[in-house]
């Protein structure tokens, strides 16, 4: 690792953001505690709630942590489009006795506000999604004494994050679960992502910061691998996903492992963002009709998703997962970080020179 991520965590293990509820106090205090780098999950909350779990993950560990925040998205949803793709829902909401959300609101997720808080009272690590801050906001943090982080899907994204200032870029390749952080959301680009092993070469030969590879990581022998192309640390989300720590709903978590769910897609369903996810009958049914509209889709669809979920229907949730997801591993996630260092050691023991294995 970089020294100053050697600084942060024993391991060069990183547990993904993951929004929506599963990446809360209690995941990150375990990953770190382990030697890892837990971070809480801000978007979707507002400013107070996550100012309220930081203070819970405080409590629970001293050791180095993140916190990731969503960047303000352009207002350029067409509302016609959104209008029609409210009307083939009708059936949904009906089904599952539940109105369509209110897609009116400020699409910044409160933003503003977060980095007012995380610059008055630093924490350790605070990465980005969907974009880039500005320079003036990565030197504030630089002032403050926070670890930045940008995360990136192509090499020109890391070039602009190293122009603006942060201190590393997190590289997410297409097998990545959960929404792709491109920072510009363009319908023509949909599914047209870069594998992550390439997209790590890339990365290393335009910028010279520190590198955080994700995307379908789930065993020590893949992080051997990213950290082999250039990387250094690996992010895992949906590997920590099952962790009885994650605060992810139970449906989705077996689901990661029912053989009813064979692949992962890219949609724009639920979100009006390109996420990964199991396919599922509301996947497969809205999917091909859904708007390049993020936050409104999303705040369109959150009733009939936290519908779904009161009655046991997996098939109407957004069951985000990486493409590795039948090798999730049902572990305490201290565990898992000792599980994952154990495979890491011996995948380098098994390529070190010399080795008869």
């Amino acid at each position: 690792m970089s020294s100053v991520l050697a600084d942060l965590c024993r391991y060069p293990i990183v547990q993904a953001p993951m929004a929506g509820g599963a990446s809360g106090p209690q995941l990150a205090a375990a990953v770190s505690e382990a030697g890892g780098l837990g971070f809480l999950a801000a978007g979707y909350k507002t400013a107070d709630g996550m100012y309220e779990e930081i203070k819970q993950l405080r409590g629970l560990t001293s050791l180095p942590f993140g916190v990731n925040l969503f960047m303000p998205q352009p207002e350029n949803a067409d509302p016609a489009a959104v209008e029609v793709y409210s009307h083939q829902l009708v059936g949904e909401s009906t089904w599952y006795e539940t109105p369509l959300g209110d897609v009116q609101g400020s699409a910044d997720d409160g933003y503003e506000a977060k980095l007012a808080i995380l610059v008055d009272d630093p924490v350790p690590v605070v990465s980005f999604t969907f974009g880039c801050p500005s320079r003036d906001v990565l030197d504030a943090f630089d002032r403050a004494g926070t670890f930045t982080v940008v995360t990136v899907t192509t090499a020109e994204e890391a070039q602009t994050a190293q122009w603006c200032g942060a201190d590393a870029v997190c590289v997410q390749g297409i097998e990545a679960g959960g929404h792709q952080s491109t920072h510009r959301d363009d319908p023509q680009t949909d599914g047209t992502g870069i594998g992550l092993l390439s997209l790590i070469t890339q990365v290393r030969e335009t910028v010279q910061l520190p590198v955080v590879a994700t995307g379908g990581l789930m065993r020590g022998s893949q992080i051997a691998a990213v950290i082999a192309a250039g990387a250094d640390a690996a992010q895992l989300g949906t590997a920590f996903l099952v962790c009885p720590e994650s605060g992810a709903n139970v449906l989705h978590k077996q689901a990661l492992t029912n053989p009813l769910f064979v692949r992962t897609e890219l949609t724009r369903a639920f979100s009006g963002r390109p996420a990964r996810g199991l396919v599922n009958r509301f996947m497969r049914e809205h999917g091909p009709y859904a708007p390049a509209a993020y936050p409104q889709v999303h705040r369109l669809t959150a009733g009939l998703r936290k519908a779904a979920a009161a009655v046991g229907d997996a098939q109407g949730m957004a069951l985000w997962a990486g493409q590795g997801h039948r090798l999730a591993r049902e572990l305490p996630a201290g565990q898992l970080v000792e599980v994952l260092i154990a495979e890491l050691d011996a995948a380098r023991t098994a390529s070190a020179p010399g080795s008869t294995s």
